[in-house]
């Protein structure tokens, strides 16, 4: 009885160690949710980043993603991100602005000379200092992907320079920054939401809006939107990030798996970014829309009283930080 007692115990003990190795590598299952459709060129980008997490990690992290706005808004998905009830969601900058004071600066029109600068200022020590800066906010920034540039488009009358858009109402975000810019080149900001735009141009509601080129072309404003000015005057990334909460749980290991493929995903973004930009302004100029290559100089006079207010600002220091890099 004794020998059957022990064997017992060996057998009973073995069993708890086999499984509490076997927990170990179970797979662990990551929420990313985001409001852009299965199409768009960051869903896709996102996909790989489930995917090259999965590879790094053996199958022991895996990423189930909502695309489409089927969790929330963005500012909602932020919110989530901070309580821990989803754990990676894609924002553009301008919508961290309630929630990180310094993600304002995106929001400044003509902040970047060109796309090269934007990258050596996203890549280099004020950019990554900007992903750190949610962290008392409960969010921690994971990586940077390409939104372009974004520029005006209308449906009446095209827009040649900034006087001309005195009189219109342009759709905006609904970002102080994004008021205050258009209101400095003459026009009248109207924050109306993405879902209710194309309605909204078409029926006159607002006589423009401005936006990147996939979001025009992939959103079909082309179709009642038919002058487009490429005056760029942002160039507002958008950011992937967790909640301090949920990255609290990851170990340092799963980190570095996080960290390697979020940069391999950006790498791949960029690269489909520039293809479906490229491919989105010859389906437009295909379909009839008039494009027109803005004089840049007028549209940065017009809003220089926003760069001087700013140099004065809380964020002087770092607006003077990012026009230095070179």
């Amino acid at each position: 009885m004794k020998t059957i007692t022990i064997k017992l115990v060996l057998l009973t003990f073995i069993c708890v160690v086999l499984a509490s190795c076997g927990k170990g590598h179970e797979a662990r299952v990551l929420k990313l949710a985001h409001g852009l459709d299965a199409k768009h060129p960051v869903h896709l980008s996102m996909v790989f980043f489930a995917e090259q997490l999965a590879k790094y990690s053996q199958g022991e992290m895996t990423v189930q993603i909502y695309p489409s706005g089927q969790l929330g808004s963005e500012r909602e998905l932020i919110e989530l991100i901070q309580i821990g009830s989803i754990d990676f969601t894609k924002v553009s900058a301008s919508s961290l602005e309630p929630f990180i004071p310094k993600m304002k600066i995106f929001s400044v029109p003509y902040l970047f000379r060109d796309g090269e600068h934007l990258w050596r200022v996203l890549n280099g020590p004020i950019g990554k200092d900007l992903l750190n800066s949610g962290t008392p906010y409960r969010i921690q920034g994971l990586g940077y992907y390409d939104a372009g540039s974004r520029s005006f488009y209308t449906t009446k009358d095209p827009v040649n320079s900034p006087s001309d858009l005195k009189g219109m109402k342009i759709r905006v975000m609904n970002s102080p920054s994004a008021v205050a810019m258009v209101k400095s080149m003459g026009g009248s900001p109207t924050p109306i939401s993405w879902g209710e735009l194309y309605t909204s141009l078409q029926q006159g509601v607002v006589d423009g809006a401005e936006n990147n080129l996939p979001s025009f072309y992939l959103s079909k404003h082309y179709e009642v939107a038919k002058y487009l000015i490429l005056d760029e005057h942002t160039s507002i990334p958008d950011v992937v990030i967790t909640g301090t909460k949920s990255w609290g749980k990851l170990t340092v290991q799963q980190r570095g798996w996080v960290a390697q493929a979020m940069a391999d995903s950006v790498a791949y973004e960029r690269k489909l970014w520039r293809k479906v930009s490229l491919e989105s302004l010859a389906a437009v100029r295909e379909a009839g829309v008039e494009v027109v290559v803005a004089d840049k100089k007028l549209f940065v006079d017009s809003v220089k009283p926003i760069h001087d207010a700013l140099a004065n600002s809380e964020h002087g220091e770092l607006f003077k930080s990012i026009q230095e890099v070179r």
